[in-house]
């Protein structure tokens, strides 16, 4: 399932969601202008190397700075299905959370859930020496955030059929709970098999997940409410017609 669009509404411009798909964009401009030795070579510096962190006989270029490859690793992308894939996903669900918490909150918000991802990557797969890039783990935190948020708010996702696209709407925690149950099971599969399955770090977008759907009420302490939400249901209702602002 691809998702489409949200009709949940936001209040203002998303800057912080705008910036971080522009500096995402920037950084892969820049990859693909580079010759492949290069561009490997950067991938290794900058991606997340588990066994640069568990192996201390691991070659580590960094020295004690290369906790700052948790950071950079969440810019870089393997081609150009994995950054739209991430950068559309955070286009379609950003702004509602940036909208509750703020853009300075949810830039920190943001960095926190990619942190965990990595973190708990490195921890399920400790002697891995494949380098691991990619905003996925920060986006799957924006959808940790999101499911909690605005669980009733309809998301329109593409399910293809053989050749044919269908077009369904569904309802964002039923949408989301299928998408984290998939990250669960592939990333339980990876561990048996002892090795990561399909070249997708499963368990950073878990992790990443986790940390958003449990950290996210920080991040909003103090904010206004949107007008979405309607107090007396704890997880929002569908908006009134008159309610419903379009983006």
């Amino acid at each position: 399932m691809f998702p489409i669009q949200d009709d949940a509404p936001r209040r203002g411009v998303p800057l912080a969601t705008y910036l971080l798909i522009a500096l995402n964009v920037a950084v892969f401009l820049v990859e693909i202008s580079l010759p492949k030795p290069i561009l490997e070579e950067v991938i290794s510096l900058f991606g997340v190397v588990p066994a640069r962190f568990t192996d201390p006989t691991w070659p580590n270029p960094w020295g004690s700075f290369k906790y700052l490859t948790l950071f950079t690793c969440m810019f870089f992308h393997g081609g150009w299905i994995h950054l739209i894939g991430n950068m559309w996903t955070l286009w379609i669900f950003g702004d509602n959370v940036e909208d509750r918490m703020g853009s300075l909150r949810f830039v920190v918000f943001y960095f926190l859930c990619g942190l965990a991802a990595s973190l708990v990557h490195i921890y399920m797969h400790p002697h891995s020496t494949v380098p691991t890039i990619g905003a996925s783990g920060a986006v799957s935190g924006v959808l940790g955030a999101y499911y909690a948020l605005f669980p009733l708010a309809r998301i329109v996702v593409l399910i293809p059929i053989f050749i044919f696209p269908f077009f369904f709407e569904l309802p964002a925690v039923l949408y989301l709970a299928w998408w984290f149950f998939i990250q669960l099971f592939s990333g339980t599969l990876s561990v048996v098999h002892g090795e990561i399955v399909g070249g997708v770090a499963w368990w950073a977008h878990v992790g990443g997940f986790v940390t958003g759907l449990l950290t996210h009420r920080i991040f909003c302490l103090g904010r206004r409410r949107s007008v979405w939400q309607d107090e007396r249901h704890p997880w929002g209702v569908l908006p009134l017609p008159s309610e419903r602002l379009n983006h």
